[in-house]
């Protein structure tokens, strides 16, 4: 697809209709897979959606459209999380009211640009968590 003569890459992250549960069904690590399963299920009841696929990895919650001044855009989900080797990634969590009075409280957890990411969900206080959760999926709606 090209606009204005230049090339706008295509997401390779989209929501699809790959099972949710057979995503969890293949990590390996029953610790993994039992946190994973719990935070789907925190998640959902903290946004009001179901959990559904984004590419291979992603589990979901929500979508919202976005375009950049630099005229790309798409689709993403308002929160979402995904196993990855070390820990799990957690995403849209950063745009929650009061971000980093919450994070104090959250208990051990890594940062990145704009990811959470945690070992396990015994290392969090899930009270928390979830305010954080439902705190960014509101202002995600805010803003779309």
């Amino acid at each position: 697809m090209c606009q204005g003569g230049s090339q706008v890459a295509e997401n390779k992250t989209r929501e699809t209709n790959a099972s949710v549960e057979d995503y969890f069904k293949a990590i390996k690590d029953e610790k993994r897979r039992k946190d994973c399963q719990e935070l789907a299920t925190l998640m959902s009841m903290a946004t009001g959606y179901p959990p559904r696929m984004w590419g291979s990895s992603i589990v979901g919650f929500g979508s919202y459209h976005y375009r950049y001044e630099s005229g790309r855009e798409g689709d993403s989900c308002i929160v979402g999380f995904s196993s990855r080797k070390g820990d799990i990634s957690l995403y849209g969590l950063m745009t929650a009211a009061d971000i980093d009075g919450q994070l104090a409280r959250l208990g051990r957890f890594k940062t990145g640009k704009s990811c959470i990411y945690v070992r396990t969900l015994a290392d969090v206080d899930l009270k928390v968590l979830t305010k954080i959760v439902a705190g960014a999926a509101v202002a995600r709606r805010q803003r779309h």
